[in-house]
């Protein structure tokens, strides 16, 4: 099976303490599989800037990447934070870079081609490149998948367009479990037959299974957190799709994504802290 994960790598500026670290949820996603062993090909974009303090991040972890492809003219994607007294990240000043202009080269659309698995971190450009590909029915020969940030800013009718060419996909709810919007994601995953888990942070995880029309609430047990919950939805993706592409039952695959974010709230980053080494000296 060939794997492929897309989405943006981003410079984040620790603007307290000096620091400019590589990040981004597909970036987090892709140390994840890489630590678990998850092979797997990362497809982003960086600038020409600074491109080794992602690039060097992605040697040192053994995260495949195009290197042909990899880099563009232009300034990074980034953006400042300031961690507040709470351990929870201020972000401020959002640069979008050289995604502003993203589009998957030739070279990537081969490997889309080949793959077997994608799983898509959908910002606004990488929605409308897997609109674009799925009209072309690029898409239709693989299992895809994809994480959906911020999905409130979303229409319903935004969502099934997308999801007409997912079969599963991710949503972190920070609302009301019973906000309507959440009805129309269930009654968009029931229409199409696809599967969406919700993640609803400390009180569970809602799995709406259109293709048998079931649902399913877990309960989460909830922990005291150390560091942060930043990069704790990242962390759960990449252990729940770990378990569901090894063919494990919906169950096993919570279990492993529970897991896996919840360890993930013991760092004060989005990663430990070693994983950043030698970029942070």
């Amino acid at each position: 099976m060939t794997r492929l994960l897309l989405g943006p790598a981003s410079i984040d500026r620790y603007l307290d303490e000096g620091l400019e670290l590589p990040g981004g949820g597909a970036l987090n996603m892709a140390y994840h599989w890489a630590q678990a062993g998850e092979p797997f090909t990362f497809l982003t974009r960086i600038g020409d800037e600074r491109p080794e303090i992602v690039l060097d991040f992605l040697r040192r972890h053994h995260i495949t990447y195009l290197p042909a492809s990899i880099v563009a003219h232009g300034a990074d994607c980034s953006i400042d934070i300031v961690m507040r007294s709470d351990r929870q990240p201020f972000m401020d000043h959002f640069v979008e870079g050289v995604w502003s202009e993203f589009r998957l080269t030739v070279e990537e659309e081969n490997a889309v081609a080949e793959a077997t698995h994608l799983h898509a971190v959908l910002v606004d450009p990488v929605i409308t490149e897997v609109h674009r590909l799925g009209a072309t029915g690029a898409l239709g020969h693989l299992h895809a998948s994809g994480d959906f940030l911020d999905f409130r800013h979303l229409t319903l009718d935004r969502f099934a367009a997308t999801m007409a060419h997912l079969s599963l996909a991710f949503i972190g709810w920070p609302g009301v479990v019973d906000d309507p919007l959440l009805d129309g994601v269930r009654d968009v995953a029931n229409r199409l037959g696809r599967m969406v888990v919700v993640t609803l942070g400390s009180r569970g995880v809602l799995v709406f299974d259109g293709r048998t029309r079931n649902e399913q609430f877990t309960p989460v047990h909830a922990i005291v957190v150390d560091g942060t919950t930043v990069g704790c939805g990242d962390a759960f993706i990449a252990g729940f799709l770990v378990a569901h592409w090894a063919g494990e039952p919906i169950e096993a695959a919570l279990d492993r994504g529970r897991a896996d974010g919840a360890a993930a709230t013991y760092t004060i980053r989005p990663l430990p802290d070693h994983a950043y080494v030698p970029t942070t000296g």
